[in-house]
């Protein structure tokens, strides 16, 4: 659901940006008062996995494939601010690597699936765990929030197409929250088995507030081998069917509008000078990857680092004066 570049007119873009702007400041300023520093691998860990996680398309129906968004998940692991911080990550690597969604239209990207579809998604599940209790109640909460932010983010990218006057809102509305209502099932089920498993095996990771310990430490480079894995061995043979929205663009003939602004070195999420596609997919996925990670961690630490005073481990009792 990447709206590319010349999808939207003047005035969408910059109501867009503006809001997206805003939001993802605020974001910025929350997790640097709620993110303890002994998180941040998790926060890179975290934009890792949706990164790969948006490039594994799987086919879902009538020629159209889906690929999970990952806000609601991240936002259950680690807050709804930095999910917003993980999900801007991801979107500008994408916007500037590859070319997954305009320059132009990030601010509405990042509006669509970092803001509306993650924290409208984490208000739901919060709600749904609320009323259910217990783990359970949180799994459940999950499945529902992943489905219900990809119905939002299509939401959202209808009413921007619409007030772009690219295409009517009689007919895209009902065709892009169709076809996500769909791929949203999967973004739940996905999301809720992740979070279960991350609950079961670290449990400590499913805390907001809680430092980590040094055994899950000891977790985080092994499941960022499970990232690479999965960009190097699973990526290349992911599903080329159209995407969602990528498939209502042709069937209302407004495909042919999409514009890249500037040029991606890794365009299509393939690596230039290599024949063997695979190898050329794989390689472009492992780049992106180590290059959000970069991103997250650089940023997370910034965000955490102590205005004033030395740096107190988590696991250090406070002395007094």
């Amino acid at each position: 659901m990447h709206i590319p570049d010349n999808f939207l007119d003047l005035k969408t873009v910059a109501v867009t940006t503006a809001l997206a702007a805003g939001a993802v400041g605020l974001a910025l300023r929350q997790t640097r008062s709620e993110l303890p520093p002994a998180r941040v691998p998790l926060l890179g860990l975290s934009a890792a996995f949706v990164f790969v996680a948006q490039m594994l398309n799987f086919p879902v129906l009538a020629g159209t494939s889906g690929h999970l968004a990952g806000g609601v998940l991240v936002a259950s692991l680690l807050g709804p601010a930095a999910a917003v911080v993980v999900m801007t990550c991801v979107l500008i690597v994408q916007c500037f690597l590859f070319s997954d969604g305009g320059l132009t239209t990030l601010g509405a990207n990042i509006l669509n699936l970092g803001v509306l579809g993650a924290v409208g998604g984490w208000l739901a599940a919060q709600a749904v765990a609320c009323m259910a209790g217990g783990l359970s109640g949180r799994v459940a909460g999950v499945a529902f929030g992943g489905w219900l932010s990809m119905v939002l983010a299509a939401t959202a990218c209808a009413l921007e197409l619409a007030w772009s006057r690219t295409v009517s809102l009689s007919l895209v509305l009902p065709a892009m929250v169709g076809i996500h209502a769909v791929i949203g099932l999967a973004e739940g089920l996905i999301s809720a088995l992740v979070f279960a498993a991350v609950a079961r095996l670290r449990p400590d990771w499913i805390e907001a507030g809680s430092a980590a310990s040094s055994r899950s430490v000891e977790w985080w480079p092994w499941a960022l081998i499970l990232c690479c894995g999965l960009a190097i061995l699973a990526a290349p043979w992911a599903s080329t069917l159209p995407d969602g929205l990528d498939k209502v663009a042709e069937e209302f003939g407004f495909a042919e509008k999409a514009r890249a602004c500037i040029p991606a070195p890794l365009a299509d999420y393939t690596m230039p000078g290599i024949g063997v596609e695979t190898v050329a997919v794989a390689g472009a996925g492992l780049t992106g990857l180590v290059a959000v990670l970069a991103l997250s961690l650089v940023l997370g630490r910034l965000l955490t680092r102590p205005s004033s005073g030395a740096i107190q481990s988590p696991e250090e009792p406070a002395r007094s004066s």
